[in-house]
C-alpha cells in the first residue's frame, strides 16, 4: 500500500453556529454539503471535500497542550509574502488575534486559533528547491518579520 495523498480532516467543534463562520466567512472556504444538523462539510476549490467539521456539543472541553490529538491544521493561502500580510489584515478585520507567526524555511506561516482553540496555521511556501535539495529543512522554526 501507498497513500497517494491527505484526503481530509474532520475536527470536532462545539457548535457548528460558532464554527462555520469562522471556517466558510474567515478563512474562506467554501461550504459544499451538510450531514443533518451534526457535520458541514468544506472544500479548498479542488476537491469534493477538505474538512469537515462535527458538532459535539458546547460541554465538550477544550483541546489541552498535553492531550494527544490534532497540535494544528495547516492552510496554504498564496504564494508571496504580500499574499501573507494580506492574510494577516483579513484577520485582524475580522478580530481574530495571531497566536504567532514563523519562518520555517520551507515556508513562512501566521498562525491564530478557530473558535474552539484549535490551531489553525495560514503559510505560503518558499522555494521547493529548499526542501528538495535540503528534506532537513522542514525542521526549522525561525523569526518572521512581515
Amino acid at each position: 500500500m501507498r497513500i497517494q495523498k491527505l484526503g481530509h480532516a474532520v475536527l470536532k467543534v462545539r457548535s457548528l453556529a460558532t464554527s462555520v463562520p469562522f471556517y466558510r466567512d474567515v478563512l474562506g472556504l467554501s461550504e459544499v454539503a451538510r450531514y443533518g444538523s451534526q457535520m458541514v462539510f468544506f472544500s479548498c476549490g479542488g476537491n469534493h471535500h477538505d474538512l469537515a467539521l462535527l458538532e459535539v456539543g458546547a460541554d465538550a472541553p477544550p483541546p489541552t497542550e498535553r492531550q494527544v490529538g490534532l497540535y494544528h491544521l495547516a492552510f496554504k493561502i498564496g504564494d508571496s509574502l504580500d499574499d501573507l500580510r494580506a492574510c494577516r489584515d483579513h484577520l485582524t478585520a475580522h478580530g481574530v488575534s495571531l497566536a504567532g507567526q514563523a519562518d520555517h524555511r520551507v515556508s513562512q506561516a501566521l498562525y491564530c486559533h478557530d473558535p474552539d482553540g484549535i490551531m489553525i496555521e495560514l503559510y505560503v511556501d518558499a522555494d521547493p528547491a529548499i526542501w528538495r535539495d535540503d528534506p532537513g529543512a522542514v525542521a526549522h522554526v525561525g523569526t518572521l518579520k512581515l
